[in-house]
């Protein structure tokens, strides 16, 4: 394509993203092409919260649909997988960016460094609040994240089988490599007794729903039965117990699944109850699939009404 040709068709997409509130196309040919600057999205920006000396936005970019960690069966992470390349990973991070979403929570799968440099490289920012599971010390030394936290079935896993101090151990040494450091869990019980031993953590990542119960425990709550994948199984009295752990903590904490992977139906009721819920130092961690609609804006403009004039 002549280059006047190819400056013309640029300047037509990005005019036509910046008035639909789309992101621009991402490169395509392989991505040697690079996106147009992206500009805020007027008068849409998620209210943000102090944590640690950043301003960060109180609504997080999840990372689970990106690599195809669907939590609802092994269709849908195939589709979210197939969806997410790594332009179009980049792509949702942009669109982030434009409202506001200035964090995201990191997991280290395959592909997640190339696609975070490759982010970086077309001007993006996000603070990170990493997922720490495997060599958690190189991971703050090459992402150089503002914050990160013991991965929670890792850590579910740890206090099931009375091995707290292992995590404990683990925040030890987070902390001598100067990041912020914290403790991801499914279970209210696990930050309840945290606090009770007054560790020395920054923050909380907390699912809503108590997913990793043991057998035995599933057992107990569902009559004697067992579920298929009982471990995405998701329990409406739950979100209210982990929302109280929260309250009870001086300490920020960031509210995960609170759309129960994709099983509840009203999105407008979850995010209400969500931020009626935490703290006004808290987050939420929202996993982002855009295929059929642009949930980056929707989510956005919820939470910017929901949070307008609110502490």
């Amino acid at each position: 394509m002549p280059d006047t040709r190819r400056a013309f068709v640029n300047s037509v997409v990005s005019i036509a993203a910046s008035v639909s509130g789309a992101a621009p196309l991402a490169a395509q040919a392989g991505g040697a092409q690079q996106p147009a600057p992206l500009q805020p999205a007027s008068g849409i920006q998620v209210p943000r919260m102090k944590f640690g000396n950043a301003e960060i936005s109180r609504l997080v970019c999840g990372c689970n649909p990106l690599y195809g960690y669907a939590h609802y069966n092994q269709i849908l992470g195939t589709v979210m997988r197939e969806y997410y390349t790594p332009e179009r990973v980049c792509e949702l991070l942009h669109q982030c960016n434009r409202f506001g979403i200035n964090a995201y929570n990191y997991y280290p799968a395959a592909r997640a460094k190339s696609d975070w440099d490759r982010f970086l490289a077309e001007g993006g920012h996000m603070n990170l609040i990493v997922q720490g599971t495997g060599d958690s010390v190189q991971l703050v030394k090459t992402l150089k994240p503002l914050a990160i936290y013991y991965h929670g079935e890792n850590a579910d896993r740890a206090f099931q089988g009375g091995k707290l101090d292992t995590i404990k151990e683990w925040c030890k040494q987070m902390r001598d490599l100067g990041v912020m450091v914290g403790v991801g869990t499914h279970q209210p019980e696990l930050i309840a007794e945290v606090e009770s031993q007054n560790w020395d953590v920054d923050f909380y990542a907390g699912c809503v729903y108590k997913r990793t119960r043991t057998d035995e425990e599933w057992r107990k709550v569902l009559g004697g039965e067992l579920v298929e994948m009982q471990r995405e199984c998701y329990l409406q009295s739950d979100p209210p117990r982990m929302y109280r752990v929260m309250r009870a903590t001086k300490k920020p904490c960031f509210a995960f699944k609170i759309m129960g992977a994709g099983r509840v139906a009203d999105a407008e009721q979850a995010f209400r109850t969500a931020y009626e819920s935490i703290k006004p130092i808290d987050g939420v961690f929202i996993g982002l699939f855009p295929r059929v609609k642009d949930e980056v804006r929707e989510n956005s403009e919820r939470v910017h009404r929901l949070l307008a004039g609110r502490g």
